[in-house]
């Protein structure tokens, strides 16, 4: 099996599914749960709260975002980005100092500051293809890197008060092939940086410029995504193709996050981002045990 050493954590991939447990340093997140509120600004007494539960529950890595990705969301400033996750980073650093951090970011100047902060890991929700010059930070830095795909376009976000937002009218030659051709030539960016393929992580992007539709054909055919031979990120909790799947708000997709992420296991995922951690927690162990055989 291949390993990777992130920060203090070492990582078998094959062996178990790892937990990401989502730190949304914003106002405005879709699922209700943006720890930053601009009439005090500081996040850190919530975020570390929020961490410690996290963590209790089998997190083995914290992934702090200040930008909201949501379909709709308003894009925010580099200092303004900055001045919401730098003190979760150095609160985070602190005091787990056997966690993994995460610093969720396509800016270059976001992902050194935050780097040099004490995360450990890049999560770019662009694949490197937002701003040219994160990849030459995170191989200065000797990082990881999370490479997502996307295809986001604000023409193609439809908003519906309950469910939240969604993509519509998103055409794929093939979907599959696809997002994997599209993956791969962030990959090709990553080596060509100095980024190591045993520092890349994929994440197939659901919820990022696909329909429905297509974000449930993907999540069952993850193994395809998987195959590419890279680790594999899977991101689908609390999303809206789960929402307008069951016709239910964001406070309400545990169950549909529970399907979606054991599926995404038993095909291939080794790492869940999720919200509800002690949930996923068990889910994953359950999954692990019918599927790896590793209870």
């Amino acid at each position: 099996m291949k390993t990777l050493k992130i920060g203090p954590q070492e990582f078998e991939w094959g062996a178990r599914t790892y937990l990401m447990g989502i730190l949304n340093i914003t106002p405005d997140s879709f699922s209700g749960d943006g720890l930053y509120h601009p009439e005090h600004g500081a996040a850190q007494t919530d975020a570390l709260a929020q961490a410690r539960g996290f963590v209790s529950s089998g997190a083995t890595i914290l992934d702090v975002g200040g930008e909201s990705t949501r379909p709709g969301a308003q894009p925010v400033s580099a200092d303004e980005e900055l001045g919401r996750v730098l003190p979760v980073v150095r609160a985070l650093a602190a005091e787990f100092p056997t966690i993994v951090i995460s610093i969720d970011t396509h800016k270059a100047i976001v992902a050194e500051e935050a780097l040099n902060a004490g995360a450990h890991l890049v999560n770019d929700v662009w694949g490197l293809r937002a701003d040219p010059a994160v990849a030459g930070v995170i191989a200065a830095h000797n990082a990881p890197v999370v490479l997502m795909h996307n295809r986001s376009k604000p023409s193609d976000a439809r908003l519906q008060e309950q469910l939240g937002g969604r993509y519509v009218g998103v055409e794929y030659g093939n979907l599959v092939e696809d997002v994997k051709a599209e993956l791969t030539e962030s990959v090709q960016r990553a080596r060509d940086a100095g980024i190591p393929n045993e520092h890349i992580i994929l994440d197939p992007g659901i919820g990022f410029g696909k329909t429905v539709e297509q974000n449930l054909e993907l999540l069952n055919r993850l193994d395809e995504i998987r195959a590419l031979g890279f680790p594999v990120l899977l991101g689908p909790s609390r999303k809206s193709f789960i929402g307008y799947t069951l016709n239910l708000p964001p406070d309400q997709r545990v169950e549909g996050t529970t399907a979606a992420v054991a599926v995404g296991i038993a095909r291939g995922a080794d790492v869940v981002r999720v919200h509800d951690v002690e949930t996923m927690a068990r889910v994953a162990r359950m999954t692990d045990a019918i599927v790896r055989r590793n209870p």
